[in-house]
């Protein structure tokens, strides 16, 4: 029988609507045959809605949000050492808040226009998928992999995390999962069934935590599946922000899920996402992080 995969406990309780970790446990997650889009079943074959984030990496590092500081905190006390590779860097969003707790990053990333960004900001890069990235004799304390760790094969992923930590290091994939409130949730079901193939479309209807979690079933297979680290854990910090209607309308081209509307047919689809937020609204946001330390 598998270990419960348990929440976290480093970190202290934060200030009222500051970042909160939560400290309820969380079941191990079951990978299970769905109807949902090969977006969240397989996405690491997705390479098109991957590659579609580097089209505007300057909009793509502007409207998507960054990571609750306790969430990085906790990541950071629990690696061994400073030493950070950051799985698909991106822009830096993640590698930035790294640094400024002390660490040093090193990026990797598929996408050569998303890279040249963060190395403008002062970060390493090395363009490469990771499954096919040579670390060429490189170790660090933990892989990170910030919002991306879906785009990476599950299994050749972890062998590939194992192959370069050091003793004591740790892997930690995290994820931004959000959630509007209710009223604005029901409206963006609504346009999304009418503009999204329907797999997309109904997914809708879901909580936002229980269409991530196939991607978090993900990881876990590929983790245990590896043979090289503890049983994985899952911590969870909850935090919000509040969007204006042009900071999420802003924020929408940076989301895959939409690569594969016509620009007429998006623009059609955004203009139905402003009437639907109004002036704006406060998101609930969960990150989560799926974690495992080295044997």
């Amino acid at each position: 029988m598998p270990t419960p995969i348990a929440a976290a406990g480093p970190g202290q309780p934060q200030e009222p609507q500051a970042p909160q970790e939560s400290h309820q446990p969380h079941q191990p997650h079951q990978a299970r045959q769905s109807d949902q889009s090969d977006l969240f079943q397989a996405p690491h074959r997705q390479r098109q809605a991957a590659e579609s984030f580097g089209a505007d990496p300057a909009r793509y590092d502007r409207a998507r949000p960054a990571y609750p500081e306790a969430m990085v905190e906790a990541v950071v006390a629990a690696a061994p050492g400073p030493d950070v590779l950051d799985v698909g860097i991106g822009t830096g969003i993640a590698a930035r808040q790294f640094r400024a707790a002390g660490c040093r990053v090193l990026g990797v990333d598929a996408d050569p226009r998303m890279a040249e960004f963060a190395r403008r900001d002062g970060f390493e890069v090395e363009v490469s998928t990771f499954e096919s990235w040579d670390p060429a004799g490189r170790a660090f304390d933990v892989v990170i992999a910030g919002q991306t760790w879906h785009w990476v094969d599950p299994a050749a992923g972890a062998a590939r995390a194992a192959g370069v930590l050091r003793p004591g290091g740790r892997l930690a994939a995290f994820w931004n999962v959000f959630q509007p409130p209710p009223d604005v949730s029901a409206n963006m079901a609504a346009i999304h069934r009418e503009f999204m193939p329907r797999p997309m479309a109904e997914m809708s209807s879901k909580s936002a935590l229980e269409v991530y979690s196939l991607m978090f079933a993900k990881a876990v297979d590929g983790i245990r599946g590896s043979a090289a680290f503890d049983e994985p854990e899952e911590w969870r910090f909850e935090w919000e922000r509040h969007y204006t209607r042009d900071e999420w309308l802003d924020m929408l081209p940076t989301q895959g899920g939409y690569t594969h509307l016509s620009p007429e047919r998006f623009a059609e689809l955004t203009a139905a996402m402003g009437d639907a937020v109004g002036d704006g609204f406060t998101a609930q946001y969960t990150a989560v992080v799926v974690t495992a330390t080295i044997r």
